[in-house]
């Protein structure tokens, strides 16, 4: 067996909270049993060697990182800190990432973090301990992302190894002296946690493979998580195979904002689907470092436990590259392409609030020096947060268009935080100061959401032309639904930064004939299943970003939706890989019918074994109810009405009584389609105050009284006061005004019950004489009263 020493294989840390031999102390920040306020970083463990943890106080000092460490022999002791300046890469003036290493309740001397434009050994004197148990603490400083990867205590003279002289190796020599852990053999190994992650996890779980999800992050779902604050988009349910996104759709967010509250990224939601799955072992908190190799095939995969440093192996027969980097295919030696230069970028996104009364902001000589103008104005946010709106900064605070996307991560990160921090010094210090006088940085993410790096190749490359020009392959699957969207650096903000804009342009240039959209909306272009395995690792399949396709037919398949519907296919093609005794590529040589009639199953159909019979799974989720999951926001289309496609007409069969949709109703004066909220259907409308009516005609099957329902849901922006007119043949007219601005979709608006004769009646929703907001049209139903 050859290993592949790629990556970071060699790499590991803490078993506890240090490790020690004759006359050193070797201490990971990470593994300190409290964290306090300090964020445990793991984006850049393939850069720094190490996660770190990471001061992100917003510009107020966080809590104390704390732990114990065993001293192994009373004496005299040299610190050395592994750390940087992390403004040094630009000679920035100021310090903003200050902060102490406390021993037994005393501050060494030296203050970190302010020196070195590279991560290094920076020395912090000498301690005298007796033998046994010491306390340790890092004491943040400033709240401006102070960062700490190690702490070495020692008697020997020199500096610890820096990474050219062998600090991988040092590092395994103090906390892996054994060796890795075993942690086992799959059927499929899914590395990376993001939506193509979950995808392939949940597909191949229900078809009775045994997988491993390892995952970097605490959370899962990648940009789509809580940390990152991306919503997911894409269309699923449609096109060829209106089964696939079915899966996706029990774990998808449903955030009104991006960013947005933590709450609505459904992160709990996330875990305990994917936790439900009996085959299914999930690793979060794992790091990727490596892989081995074997007869051209990969053996196993190597990773980290984050928090402990504890490195396990895990051994599969197949493996799933869904980092979105493609770290995986280029530990294993996978084919890939990297664009030369013009890449979509990076967003860090950020927002503030304002608060009852004037909030002090420190000065921030170190970020980039804006003033009113030189960014967009922050757009204030659809939900509340502690019964306030806040103010977001969104995906298009982007940049290292440029820069190289895995060397260079960690300095893109911190460009786009310079950009943030120099931002909100702007608002508090500039023109308009007063009116941001109570303002206060509330949120930003610290994990960065990249766009663009490696693209692994497979079979074939799909290409922006193929798109346009509708190509059919006979391996048609996953519908992607997004424009041809690629971004550019946005021309009026660039010239200050040219070098590094970090405002950027979304440009949707690819037409098609008679310069129609290139990609259908409503039913998508089918991606082949060729892009979705390695053309030369024979068991890698890929599911994300980083698939095989070109630059500008990326624009199209890297939104997150799409990307589980990926995941989906892999998780299928792999569980006929297994079963047949064949490769990802034979799937498609062999057994590419086999595959495409799986493509055609619900999403909760399941089997016990390799060889057992589908079946249908009622307690995974209730068909119904998939809806509420859905926020196919579909933002650049032409706003007019879509028909149902057989699926969501399936769903809203199952309702009883008359159920008509807002697709079916015949609307007078401005509506706008909408899908940024839970909905029925593939959509809502809604329109501000007018004369503006939406129309449904009710056919009533029987005489007899029935129950009126709206479902729709509520949101601050809606009228307070929609008008809704009930007109039942041979019976007066009834008008009500209701409440818009409250309601849960699967919790119906009773509007009352009423006496109905057979036929044709309507009922009309009208946003006339309201005072604010839009009324909302989305499904009337007529319920029986027994």
């Amino acid at each position: 067996m050859l290993p592949r020493l790629l990556g970071l294989t060699g790499l590991s840390v803490l078993l506890a909270s240090s490790a020690l031999r004759a006359g050193t102390v070797f201490i990971e920040a990470e593994s300190l049993a409290q964290h306090g306020g300090w964020k445990l970083d793991t984006h850049f463990t393939h850069i720094v060697g190490s996660p770190y943890l990471l001061a992100h106080g917003l510009g107020r000092p966080v809590a104390d990182a704390t732990g114990t460490f065993q001293v192994p022999a009373a004496g005299e002791y040299r610190v050395w800190v592994r750390t940087k300046d992390w403004v040094g890469p630009w000679n920035a003036p100021g310090s903003p990432g200050r902060f102490q290493v406390m021993i037994n309740g005393r501050a060494l001397a030296a203050e970190f973090g302010a020196k070195g434009a590279d991560w290094h050994w920076q020395d912090g004197g000498k301690v005298t301990l007796p033998a046994g148990e010491a306390k340790l603490a890092l004491h943040d400083l400033t709240g401006f992302e102070g960062r700490c990867d190690a702490i070495v205590l020692t008697t020997e003279s020199g500096l610890p190894p820096d990474p050219a002289q062998g600090l991988a190796a040092y590092r395994n020599s103090f906390n892996n002296p054994n060796g890795p852990e075993d942690a086992g053999e799959f059927d499929l190994v899914v590395v990376g946690g993001g939506y193509g992650g979950l995808g392939a996890t949940l597909s191949a779980g229900r078809q009775s493979l045994r997988v491993a999800l390892i995952q970097d992050r605490p959370v899962l779902g990648g940009n789509g998580s809580s940390e990152v604050g991306v919503w997911a988009m894409g269309g699923t349910m449609r096109g060829k195979f209106p089964h696939l996104g079915e899966m996706i759709e029990e774990i998808g967010d449903r955030s009104p904002d991006s960013p947005g509250r933590i709450d609505s990224f459904a992160d709990d939601t996330k875990e305990r689907v994917v936790r439900a799955e009996k085959t299914v072992s999930l690793f979060l908190n794992h790091y990727a470092t490596g892989v081995t190799m074997k007869d051209g095939r990969i053996a196993s995969v190597t990773a980290i436990d984050t928090r402990t440093g504890r490195q396990r192996v895990f051994r599969g027969k197949f493996f799933a590259d869904t980092t979105g980097h493609g770290h995986l295919g280029a530990y294993a030696g996978a084919d890939y392409e990297v664009e030369p230069k013009g890449r979509m970028g990076m967003s860090n996104m950020w927002f503030y609030q304002d608060e009852a009364s004037p909030q002090a902001w420190p000065a921030t000589p170190w970020a980039l020096p804006l003033e009113m103008g030189d960014f967009p104005t922050l757009q204030r946010s659809k939900s509340f947060l502690e019964d306030k709106p806040f103010y977001k900064a969104e995906w298009f605070w982007e940049s290292g268009f440029d820069k190289d996307p895995i060397k260079d991560l960690e300095l893109i990160r911190d460009w786009n935080l310079r950009a943030m921090y120099g931002a909100f010094t702007a608002l508090k210090t500039g023109k308009d100061k007063d009116r941001y006088a109570n303002s206060a940085l509330k949120w930003a993410s610290h994990v960065g959401g990249p766009r663009e790096s490696r693209l692994l190749r497979g079979d074939i490359v799909l290409t922006g032309p193929d798109i346009v020009a509708k190509r059919e392959f006979p391996d048609g699957t996953v519908p992607t639904t997004w424009d041809i969207d690629l971004h550019y650096p946005r021309e009026q903000y660039a010239a200050k930064f040219p070098d590094n804009p970090f405002i950027s342009r979304a440009a949707f240039g690819a037409r098609g004939a008679e310069g129609k959209a290139a990609v259908d909306r409503r039913n998508g272009y089918p991606l082949p299943y060729r892009l979705f395995y390695s053309r030369n690792v024979p068991n890698l399949f890929m599911a994300g970003r980083h698939i095989s396709v070109t630059h500008e037919a990326l624009g199209t398949v890297r939104v997150m939706r799409t990307i589980g519907m990926m995941g989906e296919v892999v998780g299928k093609a792999a569980y006929l890989a297994v079963r047949e005794g064949t490769t990802p590529r034979g799937v498609y040589e062999k057994h590419l019918a086999e595959l495409l009639k799986l493509l055609e199953q619900p999403g909760r159909m399941r089997r016990d074994s390799l060889t057992g019979p589908l079946r249908l799974d009622d307690a995974i989720a209730d068909f119904k109810a998939l809806p509420v999951a859905r926020m196919n926001r579909d933002l650049h289309g032409d706003g007019k009405p879509e028909k149902l496609n057989e699926h969501e007409l399936a769903i809203l069969k199952k309702m009883p009584g008359v159920v008509v949709d807002d697709s079916e109703a015949k609307f007078t004066g401005k509506w706008t389609k909408g899908e940024g909220l839970p909905h029925y259907g593939n959509g809502y409308h809604y329109a501000g105050k007018g004369a503006n009516s939406a129309r449904y005609t009710l056919n009533v099957p029987k005489a007899g009284r029935y129950e009126l329902r709206l479902h729709f849901t509520g949101h601050e922006n809606r009228a307070p006061d929609t008008l809704v007119i009930l007109e039942r043949t041979g019976a007066k007219p009834v008008q009500k005004r209701i409440d818009q601005t409250q309601g849960e979709l699967d919790k119906p608006m009773v509007i009352g019950a009423y006496d109905f004769t057979a036929g044709e009646h309507a009922i009309v929703l009208s946003s006339e004489g309201v005072k604010r907001g839009s009324a909302q049209a989305d499904v009337v139903q007529l319920v029986p009263v027994n």
